[in-house]
């Protein structure tokens, strides 16, 4: 056979270790810099953002790019040290802040006009998002995502066998930490937060890869019944070999409409359309590389079952 994904299964092993160890050490930073694993956003922990851009096209605001320094200079005289600011491309800034009032607002706006310059009001977003809310949408998000994993693996042990189910869980779970882990590398590195929309592209993670994975066991059942004297790694080996073209187009042709959400779909989208990017393509290996791989290594271990005799002896008279 041209192709073992059994042959070189440390090497998946360790590329996958790799991954979820450097996403675990970017955790345990925003734990300790943030205040949790993940940069959160407006979603989960409640506050106020505005989005400000200067208007260009109207005035001539625009002629140097917006100075982070006389923002926080004006959030300090507002009482708002505290905020979080990041400036998007140049000429707008993103403003996450206590819960704010409507005088309060339009007093900040007010400070950062006169201050920086006039903003368009057409692009001016402003969210409110109180903490218990956020608190309950965050807990709301993670039950989902365990009542998910619960009810796969009651799926997969009636549909196959209970270690089929393990080994999809692990694949799950590993897919999982491969794109928070990403997210809490971006949200250090370049400020990255995630919404509700991140849970909603875990769970839709989970979906797209347990479906592969799915997909291969049906096809090592198969060639089990057919061949009950091959070993396991074989089987996985065919199985795997015989669905690798289906995985590749189904990644493919999802991943590429994803691709286009991601460059033009503004930053609400854009995010999202990421997550499922690194989710879908990180699902596609665990199903090949993974789950099918620790298949074939914990049935390879199990001790050969007794052969059925056929020929039943009659007693003598």
């Amino acid at each position: 056979m041209s192709f073992s994904v059994n042959r070189q299964r440390s090497l998946w092993w360790g590329v996958s270790l790799v991954v979820i160890l450097s996403g675990l050490v970017a955790m345990v930073l925003s734990l300790a810099s943030l205040g949790s694993p993940l940069r959160l956003g407006l979603d989960f922990i409640g506050g106020t953002r505005l989005q400000l851009e200067l208007a260009c096209s109207a005035t001539q605001t625009c002629s140097q790019p917006i100075d982070i320094d006389a923002v926080r200079q004006v959030l300090n005289q507002q009482g708002l040290g505290n905020s979080s600011l990041q400036i998007i491309d140049q000429y707008g800034v993103s403003i996450r802040t206590v819960p704010l009032d409507v005088d309060q607002r339009t007093r900040l706006r007010d400070a950062l006009t006169q201050k920086i310059g006039d903003f368009d009001p057409q692009k001016t977003q402003i969210e409110t998002v109180g903490p218990t809310l956020g608190e309950e949408i965050l807990r709301s998000g993670l039950l989902a995502l365990l009542v998910s994993f619960i009810g796969i693996t009651i799926y997969l042990t009636l549909r196959f066998q209970f270690d089929y189910a393990c080994f999809a869980l692990v694949a799950l779970v590993h897919d999982v930490l491969v794109t928070t882990g990403v997210f809490a590398i971006l949200g250090l590195v370049a400020g990255v937060e995630i919404d509700s929309l991140f849970i909603v592209a875990l769970l839709t993670i989970i979906g797209f890869s347990v479906n592969d994975t799915v997909v291969i066991y049906d096809r090592v059942r198969e060639t089990l019944k057919l061949n009950p004297d091959l070993g396991i790694k074989e089987v996985v080996d065919q199985a795997v070999v015989q669905t690798l073209g289906r995985s590749i187009n189904t990644t493919l042709t999802t991943l590429l409409p994803l691709m286009t959400i991601f460059i033009f779909g503004g930053d609400t989208l854009r995010y999202f359309a990421l997550a499922l990017i690194i989710g879908f393509t990180t699902g596609a290996y665990s199903s090949i590389f993974i789950a099918s791989t620790l298949l074939a290594w914990w049935r390879d271990r199990q001790p050969p079952r007794p052969a059925t005799n056929t020929l039943e002896t009659t007693p003598a008279p």
